[in-house]
């Protein structure tokens, strides 16, 4: 039989991936578009990547961290890390200094621009997020954020043991 002849139910074998129900495509997907739309309010009018604007919400909240830490912190790639850090230098929203307790190892910190700029984004991406969860139930709102940190613990886990390796 052919694949054009299999009805809708032999068109795919058990094993088949169904892209559409796979959960980390889901939340990727999710992801990349509440992003995407962040992005549409602050990337033209302050110059900034999805990456760029991620290292910059990390340093508002976490300062004096190096790249490494940032990699760590947002389990972002090396590279996308590295570009965020030279746009966010060129641009004067971040700083780079020596650590007086560790001299081979360099901090980063929000500028003043870089801290007005981060003042002035982060009440857009609360409004996002509340108009984004306004769609869940209180109840919906705990079931999730409950969902969320234990599959955040189990990636951790897979992370940390090569248990997918």
């Amino acid at each position: 039989m052919t694949t054009e002849n299999r009805g809708p139910q032999e068109a795919a074998g058990p094993d088949d991936l169904h892209l559409e129900k796979f959960l980390p495509y889901r939340l990727s997907v999710l992801s990349n578009r509440v992003s995407n739309a962040i992005a549409q309010a602050y990337g033209a009018r302050f110059d900034l990547t999805i990456p760029a604007w991620r290292v910059m919400a990390i340093l508002g909240r976490f300062p004096d961290l190096s790249a490494a830490e940032l990699v760590e912190q947002t389990a972002m790639d090396k590279v996308a890390i590295s570009r965020a850090v030279s746009s966010l230098l060129k641009n004067d929203y971040i700083t780079r200094s020596e650590d007086p307790a560790d001299r081979r190892r360099q901090v980063l910190n929000l500028s003043e621009l870089g801290r007005e700029v981060y003042e002035r984004i982060v009440p857009l991406a609360q409004r996002y997020e509340r108009d984004l969860m306004a769609s869940l139930t209180d109840e919906e709102r705990r079931q999730l954020d409950s969902i969320i940190e234990k599959l955040m613990d189990r990636a951790q886990a897979w992370a940390e043991s090569g248990l997918m390796d």
